[in-house]
């Protein structure tokens, strides 16, 4: 690869003043884009715990508890927060909230609704009291970013598109409402040794696993949704993952002729290659366009829609992630199948670095029964998914 002659500061000028207005593309890969089959088993009677009804999480009140904790930050006061939250419940639901941590679980997370995927660990937010889940909200705030369209703005809206889904599909009952996302410590929230907040469901999961009370890592982060690109619902216009979309399109659009010829991937991707429990479709081999041949302009693109995906963490942690992106760019690649729009059925983009891999994909709806598209993302670090763990 081709090392890049813009100054670190240019970029990150640039970066900074693009990011406002970027655009974003999909992602996909060689499937039916079916996603992977629902377990056999429901160890954790799933289908029987199963909701629904909205919990409209955008009119929750986080509790006066919490102000416990308000002499806390960081991951201090995840920790307080978690001590309160698990204070609060029923030993029936700590049961269910406070887990054992371990790799193979933390990977049972999906993009499919909850009855499709019963492997998921955890409470349903349904299954919180009103005052229980504003502490569970709380908690996510302090994890994500807290930015109009990214980190946990993002995840209230995917709830919300659920509960669209559920009120005019005619699936089979797989769980299409807000009540049923996930919610799970997995190893015991404390300032040493490893755990994870666990958070996910139909369209989003959230890994965060700490160690030692630093975070250790932020993926595998998936995010999809449908409808899409906007709908109205609880309340509120949602279009979470817009602004990866356009993020994307900018950085497309950008590319000379013989720059897109470059980035061109080979075949079709009807879905992402490295989402749910398939980490190990990660390939080694780089496709595309090397980002040293990008000017700074487009290297101030490219590092704007990265940041949409580090962006739904919290500020302190992204910016660490930003800077380790922002060192690897040199040795970065960029890809795309299909149209540089990014809203067409099997438009697809890739981002893969040293440690950093990206993918958008476009696919047709599959839950509304209307026409239209949804997008698959993710994003996942080839250092840090899990932790770094293994077990």
């Amino acid at each position: 690869m081709k090392q890049g002659t813009q100054s670190v500061a240019r970029i990150l000028a640039l970066f900074a003043a693009s990011f406002i207005g970027t655009a974003q593309i999909a992602a996909a890969q060689p499937t039916d884009g079916k996603g992977p089959p629902p377990p056999s088993g429901d160890d954790n009677n799933t289908n029987e715990r199963l909701g629904d009804t909205s919990i409209l999480m955008g009119a929750v009140q986080i509790p006066a508890e919490v102000e416990s904790c308000a002499d806390t930050d960081g991951h201090a006061r995840l920790v307080c927060l978690a001590d309160l939250l698990k204070s609060d419940v029923s030993d029936e639901v700590l049961d269910n909230l406070q887990l054992d941590y371990s790799v193979a679980e933390a990977k049972n997370w999906s993009n499919l609704p909850a009855g499709a995927f019963p492997a998921r660990p955890g409470v349903f937010l349904g299954e919180f009291s009103v005052k229980q889940r504003g502490i569970a909200k709380a908690i996510l705030m302090e994890a994500a970013s807290l930015t109009d369209n990214e980190g946990y703005d993002e995840m209230e809206q995917t709830l919300n598109a659920d509960d669209y889904i559920g009120s005019i599909s005619t699936d089979y009952g797989v769980g299409y409402a807000s009540y049923n996302s996930k919610f799970a410590f997995l190893g015991t929230p404390a300032e040493t040794g490893t755990w994870q907040l666990y958070y996910g469901g139909h369209h989003l999961a959230l890994t965060n696993t700490y160690t030692d009370g630093l975070l250790a890592g932020a993926t595998p982060s998936f995010r999809g949704v449908e409808p899409f690109p906007r709908f109205e619902m609880n309340g509120r216009e949602n279009m979470p993952l817009m602004q990866e979309r356009e993020a994307f399109a900018a950085l497309l659009r950008s590319l000379s002729d013989e720059q897109a010829t470059a980035a061109t991937l080979e075949g079709t991707y009807r879905d992402i290659l490295a989402g749910p429990q398939a980490g190990d479709a990660i390939q080694q081999a780089q496709e595309g366009l090397s980002v040293s041949e990008l000017s700074a302009d487009q290297q101030a693109l490219l590092l704007a829609a990265v940041q949409t995906y580090v962006g739904d963490i919290n500020d302190a942690d992204a910016a660490i992630y930003m800077a380790k992106y922002m060192d690897e760019l040199p040795d970065t690649v960029l890809g795309f199948s299909g149209t540089t729009e990014v809203k067409d059925e099997d438009d697809y983009v890739r981002i893969h670095g040293p440690s950093l891999w990206i993918e958008f994909s476009i696919q047709s709806n599959k839950s509304t029964g209307e026409s239209g598209n949804h997008p698959h993302s993710v994003w996942r670090d080839l250092d840090d998914d899990y932790g770094g763990n293994t077990e």
